[in-house]
This record gives structure tokens, sequence and C-alpha cells, in this order.
């Protein structure tokens, strides 16, 4: 299986992370993607391309034009005022305030901020912008006939919606290559998100479309990020009514309970008959993660590949979230076996 991959990841390389009412080490950092690079590397898996370079009307396709802009020039604004730290929100439009768009950099990233984890740095611009692009050269193997592919991003991008960043998302990778499809002519394309964290930008970008369905199974957002969205009652609207489906669940899930929820969204998936599938695929639910309470392991990755290759449709695979203990790897690693092994 082919796998794309950027040097330029390495340049978001933030120092500071708000988690339990601290500022920490972040958990999505540079080594995540150099240790699924090695076990590509060491599995042979196939060969590893870096990514051509496509033109930002792909990404605006999806993410509105000022936010692009927004992140872009974020850190020179920030900079520009003399600030010592990371760029962090610290203030938001909550419920009764306006929602306009301020020209001070402090409330530029409460405006465009979906949570505060999340601290744009120097270099971070540069680093979702090639992270895209993994995507998209991944994407474009498959219009020309892969099988499958791997798009080793990072930063990941599943929680960006259209004019939001944040757990630890800018651009959202999945979303961009979904719309690469359906531009290239598919009819339609199912994105199935597989990261422990409900895939909050992805379902709302898709949320009022029938050409993409969105499957999502993550733990329930009463009990995790990002809490508020990822509930089973939501399914769509308009002209995307039943084509959203959600499988939140709860802390301590095994993959008896995990390996259902996926059978029966692949039968959904099958039932769709899209021209095309993408993985947003993050190996968070694995027993072992910092920060997700799911309990798959190792193992478990390699039979979910097979389940998802049982589908028989071409297959993206965009890296989302899974956090920097060793095994990360693996399990990434596992999925693409198993697919091929499938």
């Amino acid at each position: 299986m082919l796998t794309v991959f950027s040097e330029k990841h390495a340049l978001r390389d933030s120092k500071t992370e708000l988690f339990g009412g601290e500022l920490v080490a972040p958990f999505e950092c540079p080594a995540r993607a150099e240790h699924i690079l090695e076990r590509v590397r060491e599995v042979k898996l196939g060969n590893i391309i870096a990514p051509a370079q496509f033109a930002i009307e792909h990404v605006t396709r999806i993410h509105d034009a000022d936010f692009i802009r927004f992140l872009e020039t974020c850190w020179s604004e920030w900079s520009a005022e003399g600030y010592h730290g990371e760029a962090i929100a610290t203030c938001w439009p909550a419920r009764g305030m306006q929602l306009r768009i301020p020209d001070q950099i402090d409330g530029k990233l409460g405006y465009y901020a979906l949570a505060a984890e999340t601290a744009i740095c120097n270099g971070t611009w540069e680093a979702a912008r090639a992270s895209v692009d993994v995507a998209l050269t991944a994407q474009a193997a498959l219009r020309d006939g892969a099988g499958a592919a791997f798009a080793l991003c990072r930063p990941p991008g599943h929680h960006a919606a259209a004019d939001m960043f944040g757990g630890y998302c800018f651009i959202n990778n999945a979303a961009v290559a979904t719309q690469a499809f359906i531009d290239q002519g598919a009819a339609r394309v199912a994105l199935l998100d597989v990261d422990f964290h409900h895939g909050n930008g992805s379902q709302a970008i898709f949320y009022d479309r029938s050409d993409v369905m969105f499957v999502s199974l993550h733990g329930d957002p009463r009990e995790a990020f990002p809490h508020f969205l990822g509930y089973a009652d939501e399914t769509g609207e308009g002209d995307g009514k039943g084509f959203n489906h959600n499988y939140p669940m709860g802390p301590g899930t095994g993959y008896s309970t995990w390996g259902e929820a996926l059978a029966d969204a692949c039968r959904k998936i099958g039932r769709y008959a899209p021209d095309a599938l993408v993985i947003s695929l993050g190996v968070d639910t694995f027993e072992h993660d910092p920060i997700s309470f799911f309990k798959l392991t190792s193992d478990d990755f390699k039979r979910y590949g097979a389940t998802i290759a049982a589908l028989n449709l071409p297959t993206l695979f965009v890296m989302e979230g899974g956090y920097a203990v060793a095994e990360i790897g693996t399990n990434a690693v596992n999925v693409l076996e198993g697919y091929e092994a499938g």
C-alpha cells in the first residue's frame, strides 16, 4: 500500500496544551508521525512518497476562505502584538453574544476556535497545509487506479469544521479528500470515522448532504471531547437526513461492543453503495492511549482492518488521532495490514 508523508509535519511542534488545568506538553506531537512512519518502513508496507502541492481552492471547497486566511496569518498577527507565548483562545462568542469577527487577534482566535486546548505556534500553518496535500496526493492515487492508499497526515483534521479549529485540527484533511472524489465524478462517498473522538467537523461539513454518508464510532459525548456533538439522534438534516450515523459508546468499551458497531456501520455503508470510502483513522481507541477510554488491543486493529476490506471499495486511510505511546505505529499499521490481508 502506498504511504504519503511530509517531513513538514515537524514544523508543527507546539509546546503548550491546556489539560487538567495545567499547561502541559501536547499529546499531539511530532513523535506520533515518526512512530507510524518507522513501522511502515519496518513491515515494508509499500512505497513512501512526498506529497504534491495542490491549489488552495481544493481546501476552500470545504473551508471558509476567511478562516483559511486566519490560519495563514494567525501567528504573524499574534507575534505582532508582542505576545511571547503560543496563541491560545481565551474568549468565545458564547450564548447571547454577537457572531462578529473582531479585528484584534485575541478576538479572532476566540471566534474561530472550538476549544482552548489547541495552541497555534510558529509553523502550524505550513504543517497543516502540507498535511492536506498529503491527503490529496493519496486521494489522487486512488483516482488513478490504486485500490487503497494511506495518507500519514499530521496535524490531524476531523475536528476542524468549515470555519473552526480545535482538537489539534486545523484543516479537515479527510473532508477535503472526500470532496475531491465528488469533484472528480463520484456520485456518493462514505466517510467512516474510527477515531475515539467524534469527528464533529466532518459531521458538520456534510450534515445536509446526501452525496456523502458520514459514520462515526466514538466515545459518548456525555463523557468525552468534543462533548457537544456526536449523539445517536444526530441523523442529518435537509438532503442529508438519514445519511449521518453516530455510534457513541461509554467508558471501558472493548472490541466485542466496538466491533459490533463497526459491523453495523459497514452494513449501512454497503447499502449506501458509495464509489469510494474514506477512513478517518484514529487509533486512540487503544487500551493504553493516554487521553481516551476504549479498550481495543493491538490485535483488534488488524481485525477491523479486515472488516473494512470486506466492503471491497477503493479506500483512502487518512491519519487522525492516537497519541504518542510507542504502540501508535503498530496499531495504525495493523489496520492497514489487516486491510491488505482481508
